[in-house]
Protein backbone atom coordinates (compact mmCIF):
# COMPACT_ATOMS: atom_id res chain seq x y z
CA UNK A 1 0.00 0.00 0.00
CA UNK A 2 1.44 3.51 -0.60
CA UNK A 3 3.22 4.58 2.23
CA UNK A 4 1.85 8.04 2.57
CA UNK A 5 -1.33 6.21 2.54
CA UNK A 6 -0.40 3.80 5.53
CA UNK A 7 0.65 6.64 7.98
CA UNK A 8 -2.90 8.16 7.68
CA UNK A 9 -5.33 5.53 7.69
CA UNK A 10 -5.19 2.96 10.38
CA UNK A 11 -6.90 -0.35 8.63
CA UNK A 12 -6.85 -3.79 8.71
CA UNK A 13 -8.21 -3.81 4.58
CA UNK A 14 -10.57 -6.82 3.12
CA UNK A 15 -9.25 -5.46 0.04
CA UNK A 16 -5.95 -3.71 -1.08
CA UNK A 17 -4.36 -2.58 -4.74
CA UNK A 18 -2.07 -0.99 -5.76
CA UNK A 19 -0.64 -0.03 -8.94
CA UNK A 20 1.77 2.21 -10.54
CA UNK A 21 -0.53 5.26 -9.90
CA UNK A 22 -3.39 4.12 -7.53
CA UNK A 23 -3.32 2.23 -3.99
CA UNK A 24 -6.40 0.82 -3.16
CA UNK A 25 -7.57 0.65 0.49
CA UNK A 26 -11.09 -1.03 0.97
CA UNK A 27 -12.32 -1.17 4.72
CA UNK A 28 -15.69 -1.21 6.74
CA UNK A 29 -14.30 -0.35 9.98
CA UNK A 30 -15.09 3.17 10.37
CA UNK A 31 -12.11 3.33 13.16
CA UNK A 32 -10.03 3.76 9.82
CA UNK A 33 -10.71 6.92 9.91
CA UNK A 34 -9.75 7.86 13.30
CA UNK A 35 -6.62 9.15 12.59
CA UNK A 36 -7.72 11.51 9.98
CA UNK A 37 -10.25 12.70 11.96
CA UNK A 38 -8.21 13.04 15.12
CA UNK A 39 -5.93 15.59 12.92
CA UNK A 40 -8.78 17.82 11.53
CA UNK A 41 -9.33 18.24 14.74
CA UNK A 42 -5.90 18.57 16.43
CA UNK A 43 -4.80 20.82 13.14
CA UNK A 44 -8.47 23.05 13.68
CA UNK A 45 -9.15 22.14 9.89
CA UNK A 46 -12.65 20.40 10.73
CA UNK A 47 -14.54 23.11 8.34
CA UNK A 48 -12.45 23.22 5.36
CA UNK A 49 -12.35 19.55 5.62
CA UNK A 50 -16.09 19.96 6.33
CA UNK A 51 -16.72 22.64 3.32
CA UNK A 52 -14.72 20.15 0.84
CA UNK A 53 -16.77 17.13 1.96
CA UNK A 54 -19.60 18.96 1.13
CA UNK A 55 -18.98 20.44 -2.43
CA UNK A 56 -17.57 17.29 -3.13
CA UNK A 57 -20.79 14.36 -2.24
CA UNK A 58 -22.39 12.93 -4.51
CA UNK A 59 -24.84 9.97 -4.14
CA UNK A 60 -23.34 8.12 -1.09
CA UNK A 61 -19.79 8.94 -1.40
CA UNK A 62 -17.65 12.28 -1.12
CA UNK A 63 -13.80 12.95 -1.21
CA UNK A 64 -10.87 15.26 -0.22
CA UNK A 65 -7.58 15.74 -1.83
CA UNK A 66 -4.91 15.31 0.65
CA UNK A 67 -1.05 16.60 0.43
CA UNK A 68 1.43 13.16 -0.26
CA UNK A 69 4.36 15.36 1.27
CA UNK A 70 2.55 15.78 4.35
CA UNK A 71 0.75 12.47 4.74
CA UNK A 72 4.71 10.47 4.24
CA UNK A 73 4.95 12.52 7.49
CA UNK A 74 1.87 11.51 9.23
CA UNK A 75 0.10 14.81 8.95
CA UNK A 76 -3.28 15.38 6.50
CA UNK A 77 -3.05 18.77 5.08
CA UNK A 78 -6.28 19.50 2.67
CA UNK A 79 -5.43 20.40 -0.58
CA UNK A 80 -7.97 22.85 -2.78
CA UNK A 81 -6.26 21.85 -5.99
CA UNK A 82 -4.43 19.19 -7.50
CA UNK A 83 -1.12 22.29 -7.70
CA UNK A 84 -0.67 22.38 -3.65
CA UNK A 85 0.70 18.75 -3.95
CA UNK A 86 3.99 18.87 -5.84
CA UNK A 87 3.94 14.63 -5.73
CA UNK A 88 0.12 14.79 -6.80
CA UNK A 89 -2.41 14.98 -4.19
CA UNK A 90 -3.77 11.74 -2.45
CA UNK A 91 -7.61 11.14 -3.23
CA UNK A 92 -9.63 10.15 0.16
CA UNK A 93 -12.97 8.49 -1.24
CA UNK A 94 -15.11 7.71 1.31
CA UNK A 95 -18.40 5.58 0.25
CA UNK A 96 -21.26 4.82 2.45
CA UNK A 97 -25.03 4.38 2.71
CA UNK A 98 -24.35 7.07 5.71
CA UNK A 99 -21.95 9.47 4.07
CA UNK A 100 -23.81 12.70 5.45
CA UNK A 101 -23.37 10.98 9.26
CA UNK A 102 -19.60 10.40 8.52
CA UNK A 103 -18.66 13.53 7.03
CA UNK A 104 -20.50 14.84 10.70
CA UNK A 105 -18.45 12.48 12.63
CA UNK A 106 -14.98 13.51 10.83
CA UNK A 107 -15.70 17.39 11.21
CA UNK A 108 -17.69 16.88 14.64
CA UNK A 109 -16.38 19.62 17.47
CA UNK A 110 -17.21 16.77 20.30
CA UNK A 111 -17.03 13.69 21.10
Amino acid sequence: MDEALANLVDADPRERRQSSSVARLVTEDPKALVRIRDQLRDRHIRAAARRQMLLNTSGHSTWLMLNRQAAAAGVVAICGSEDESPLGPIYLKIDSEEVQEVIDWLSAYSG
